[in-house]
């Protein structure tokens, strides 16, 4: 993802939970199917020298340019195979029973998974994954500024909604940093700061502020939640509403600015009345349209975060907006 406005120009601004390959894989589902604490934290201390090369490099290739890095994000049945043949592997790699491991994949069903059991609601309930993300950013930058490097990492805590649920990771966050920092005997510099992407996020933006450093409006999920519009199930009927002028275009590919879009503008109002400085962004499939970059320029955001291959269009957009700007 890329910066496509903003005084430190273009650079990665997200990156995705986790890069998983096979191995990462088998680490993670040893976690899922840990039965207490212990367990989890066993597997997830294999997963932790892969999360610090995979976020080592990006810091590297990054060098002297902030990377946000999002915690962990998707339900956790995303990790695990829901067809017997899949169950049937798993089984075989984690040594178990096929019966066991379709007990395991039962309980992680959720009716609407999008606003289940994700997001920050994953690090509140397994403390242990936070912990072993925030060891994994802040190893992998200390190792870095220790060879000369400049590691400008940011941690930010996805779907939250109360003040509370940031604060509580925020907390495991900052412990995690001082136990690192000690382990190496060497400080970096961070900022810890959330998604707001729950309509409830954006109306009490003024206390997350308080707390929380930056905010990047996740617009896909701020968009589902704001129209009550499934993204996996938009497609039955938006063909309908696009016929019958209901709707003039996709609200998931261009911004809706009157109703998702005063949300934004109300957070930013609020969250720089605590916080002046707060820095603000839009990441998500909004981020490289022409239109939505240009309202979110007007409403003082300081970045676009978008694929990479939007990112022409989304420069083109911030470029046309100062213009229009200026004059």
């Amino acid at each position: 993802m890329a910066r496509a406005f903003g005084a430190k120009g273009i650079g990665l601004t997200r990156t995705e939970h986790m890069f998983f390959d096979d191995k990462k894989i088998v680490a993670m589902r040893e976690m899922i199917l840990a039965k207490d604490s212990e367990g989890r934290e066993k597997a997830l201390a294999k997963l932790l020298p892969y999360q610090k090369a995979d976020f080592k490099g990006i810091l590297l290739a990054m060098d002297g340019l902030p990377v946000n890095i999002r915690l962990l994000d998707p339900p956790l049945h995303e990790f695990v195979p829901h067809d017997l043949a899949g169950q049937q592997t798993m089984a075989k790699e984690m040594g178990v029973s096929v019966e066991e491991i379709q007990r395991r994949v039962a309980s992680l069903a959720e009716n609407n998974p999008m606003l289940g059991h994700r997001g920050c609601r994953l690090g509140i309930t397994f403390p242990e994954i936070t912990a072993m993300q925030t060891r994994a950013i802040l190893s992998a930058a200390c190792e870095l500024k220790k060879e000369g490097h400049d590691p400008m990492p940011e941690i930010m805590v996805p779907l939250i909604g109360i003040l509370y649920e940031f604060k509580q990771q925020k907390e495991i966050i900052q412990k995690v940093a001082k136990e690192v920092f000690a382990e190496y005997g060497i400080e970096v510099e961070f900022e810890i700061g959330t998604m707001i992407e729950i309509p409830r996020a954006a109306l009490t933006a003024d206390r997350i502020a308080t707390e929380a450093q930056y905010f990047s409006f996740g617009t896909n999920d701020l968009t589902q939640m704001t129209f009550g519009y499934s993204r996996d199930d938009i497609a039955s009927f938006l063909p309908a509403y696009l016929e019958k002028k209901i709707l003039k275009v996709d609200p998931f590919q261009v911004l809706d600015q009157h109703g998702v879009g005063q949300l934004i503008k109300m957070a930013v109002e609020k969250g720089r009345a605590v916080r002046p400085a707060l820095r603000t962004g839009i990441c998500g499939e909004h981020g490289g349209e022409p239109s939505s970059v240009k309202f979110c320029a007007r409403v003082g955001m300081n970045y676009a975060s978008c694929s990479p291959f939007r990112v022409p269009i989304a420069r083109l957009a911030a470029a046309q907006a100062a213009v229009e700007d200026e004059k």
